[in-house]
């Protein structure tokens, strides 16, 4: 069976877009991370969303209000042990701070269906400003749920230092690469 663009309920067309806030889906937005293991691998795990919202006008997208709650308690990793040692004091600590948080502060449209969105991310109770590239992945009726849904992909880059996590480890790089995939449905 072969996969039609054509028959995908969403299309890549930003006109699809109406005014207004839609709420982050929290099934289908994913955050993942990405970092250098002693030069020898590429370690990554991955956080879902709790919550979030974003209010848009497609026409004047300097306009955007963008918040974004990150389940960092729900963090995963294909390791167990790794996994718990993430969740851990010297790094994201989760019991004590269970959740991060981005909140956008301008965006600047760079292409028909590109953007660039600064904001500041809180991890840890510690906020610094980011830079994501963001593009429009698609829009449309989601016949599941009944709602207008659209989505984008982000990318961005991080220093892990910047966030107070564990420096006494030179073998773990501390540039962390972010490659965000979110879904907003109409409220």
């Amino acid at each position: 069976m072969q996969d039609s663009q054509n028959a995908l309920p969403g299309a890549p067309d930003p006109r699809r877009v109406l005014p207004g806030q839609y709420n982050a889906d929290p099934n289908h937005t994913q955050v993942t991370w990405k970092l250098n293991h002693m030069g020898f691998s590429t370690l990554s795990g991955q956080f879902g969303a709790k919550s979030g919202t974003i209010t848009v006008d497609p026409t004047d997208l300097a306009s955007t209000e963008l918040e974004i709650v990150i389940d960092t308690a729900g963090l995963t990793a294909t390791s167990q042990m790794f996994q718990g040692h993430l969740r851990g004091k010297g790094f994201f600590d989760v019991g004590k701070f269970p959740e991060g948080r981005f909140v956008s502060r301008s965006v600047r449209q760079t292409g028909p269906t590109g953007a660039e969105v600064t904001g500041e991310l809180t991890i840890k109770g510690v906020t610094r400003a980011v830079n994501l590239t963001v593009e429009f992945v698609g829009a449309g009726d989601d016949p599941q749920a009944k709602v207008l849904t659209f989505g984008c992909h982000a990318t961005g880059t991080i220093l892990r230092s910047d966030f107070g996590f564990e420096t006494g480890l030179p073998v773990v790089g501390d540039r962390v690469q972010l490659d965000i995939n979110v879904a907003f449905t109409k409220a």
